[in-house]
């Protein structure tokens, strides 16, 4: 399989270069040259746009920031789209509404182009080490014919439904980690309150039932959300008011993960 891919940021530029040594041919584009450059030692060749990387490809994996960025990329001017065969494979790796996945996926079927939605947790430091948790929504037969790439920096590859559901997925699971946040964050708070410092307590409910990959985070910051809301805050707030309103075009109530995730916001002073 060619593998094309085009996203080279912190998380993006590891799981192209697990792509690369795992012996798959791969082309890269990038609006920017200098994102290229790490690549000159591997085998990957440089596409001038991503409708000509498109035409090497038979699997185009992105991982950009937005929908417009997607959007753009895939059916723009230029995109994708001009340049894939029909059979081929869009894997949308970032984190977006769910039904930008569906309504690209629309549009690529009229060519014969499938598209799955893969979005990814576990950061840079995952990618280099090929555990990231990939959720991938789509038709079984097109997300099995892409597990090869997948599985070069992701374990576990879990397939959840069609496509949108690895997005509703991802979204769901930003949304807890948001509501944990403000959890830790007023634990360590009331812990110092009653005179226990606040690095001792972290230690112990890190090594107790109430441990949390939010409670780390918070620790290592200090027992604060202000690093955290400097960093992922608007990002946290953007996946928030996603599944806020999928749930409510859904007429689902999303209950009290929906209103603590709420409260982490307020603290980090990103409301949604």
């Amino acid at each position: 399989m060619r593998v094309g891919f085009i996203g080279l940021g912190s998380q993006g530029g590891p799981m192209a270069r697990r792509i690369v040594e795992a012996g798959f041919e791969t082309t890269l584009w990038a609006r920017r040259p200098a994102s290229l450059e790490p690549y000159a030692d591997t085998a990957a060749t440089y596409a001038e746009s991503p409708a000509k990387l498109a035409a090497v490809s038979d699997l185009v994996c992105l991982c950009v920031v937005g929908d417009d960025d997607v959007r753009q990329i895939v059916a723009g001017e230029n995109g994708l789209l001009e340049g894939l065969r029909e059979g081929a494979v869009i894997a949308i790796h970032s984190t977006i509404h769910p039904d930008t996945c569906r309504e690209l996926a629309e549009i690529a079927g009229t060519r014969g182009v499938s598209v799955v939605d893969a979005p990814v947790s576990g950061g840079g430091m995952g990618a280099a080490a090929g555990t990231l948790l990939v959720m991938v929504g789509g038709d079984a037969e097109t997300v099995e014919k892409c597990r090869p790439v997948f599985s070069t920096y992701g374990n576990p590859v879990v397939h959840l439904g069609d496509v949108g559901a690895g997005q509703v997925t991802k979204l769901l699971n930003n949304l807890l980690f948001t509501a944990n946040l403000s959890a830790a964050a007023s634990t360590l708070e009331l812990g110092a309150a009653l005179g226990i410092d606040s690095a001792r307590l972290g230690e112990v409910v890190a090594n107790g039932t109430a441990n949390s990959f939010a409670l780390g985070r918070v620790v290592s910051a200090g027992g604060t959300l202000d690093r955290i809301a400097q960093h992922a805050g608007e990002l946290l707030r953007k996946d928030v008011r996603h599944i806020a309103e999928i749930a409510d075009t859904a007429g689902v109530t999303p209950g009290a993960a929906l209103t603590a995730a709420d409260a982490t916001l307020e603290m980090m002073e990103y409301p949604r």
